[in-house]
């Protein structure tokens, strides 16, 4: 009796492990097809997902503006490929859009640190950039004056946006100063928009990148963005891992605009122009 109620469990339990390894077998993930610069080419439209916000892309009296948009217009001249913009505030979903095959290119001032180049492929630097503590001006916050110790962050608050790279900064810096800074990531609101949030009292603390703070700075004088948090950075775009063509191309003609001085211009009318 006991044989063969083993017996049927065992036949209970091969016919579990077969239907499992069917079920393996019909859900096995599909692999995402290879979309590389040949593929671009051939559909004839380069995809570019940035943000909406001044360094990005938005909109203006006289059209559209921002430093990623005009270099991408830059990019779309060189190569003779139509590109389509898309706009995502999340870099997280940006990433996940490229991995889908949504996107071609993440054109956003990306960090580039040893984390993300396991998952993605990073042009030549573009851009160099280094995170800042926006904070009011003393004027703006009642006589107080800004912090210039990073040892004063110690349970402080800095709010920065949701999935922004520097979560990893300020982990390391926590570590620095053997104490915690609490972090808090807003799932709605951009760098730029957490500096409107400073100065106008609704957060006292923010991170962002210099790029970003000086133009933020420019709009809203309140605002204080004199305090390093992290070092100098290098900062590109990112493109899938295996777009390998595509990478190389896009650094060509990014070597052209430096060349020419193209680069130069478009980063000094949106970033040092008054």
């Amino acid at each position: 009796m006991f044989s063969r109620k083993l017996l049927i469990l065992y036949i209970i339990l091969l016919a579990m492990a077969i239907c499992m390894m069917l079920v393996l077998v019909y859900f096995k993930p599909v692999p995402m097809p290879v979309r590389d610069y040949d593929e671009i080419r051939a559909e004839g439209v380069l995809r570019i997902v940035t943000e909406y916000d001044r360094t990005g892309y938005h909109l203006t009296d006289e059209g559209i503006e921002g430093f990623q948009y005009a270099l991408c217009s830059e990019i779309a001249r060189l190569s003779g490929i139509e590109t389509l913009m898309f706009l995502e505030m999340n870099l997280e979903t940006s990433f996940y859009g490229l991995e889908t095959n949504q996107y071609d290119i993440v054109a956003r001032n990306i960090p580039i640190t040893s984390e993300l180049k396991e998952r993605y492929r990073f042009l030549d630097p573009i851009v160099l950039n280094r995170l800042v503590l926006v904070q009011r001006t003393a004027a703006a916050n009642n006589g107080v004056e800004p912090l210039r110790d990073q040892l004063v962050l110690a349970h402080k608050t800095l709010y920065v946006p949701k999935d922004s790279p520097a979560r990893l900064r300020i982990r390391h810096l926590c570590r620095e100063i053997g104490d915690t800074i609490y972090t808090i990531e807003d799932p709605l609101y951009s760098s730029e928009q957490l500096c409107i949030m400073v100065a106008r009292g609704d957060i006292e603390f923010a991170v962002c990148d210099m790029q970003t703070a000086r133009l933020a700075q420019q709009q809203m004088p309140d605002i204080d963005i004199s305090t390093d948090i992290g070092f100098t950075q290098l900062q590109s775009w990112a493109v899938r891992k295996n777009a390998i063509t595509l990478a190389d191309s896009l650094n060509v003609w990014l070597k052209q605009l430096r060349d020419s001085g193209k680069l130069d211009e478009i980063h000094e009318k949106f970033y040092h122009a008054q």
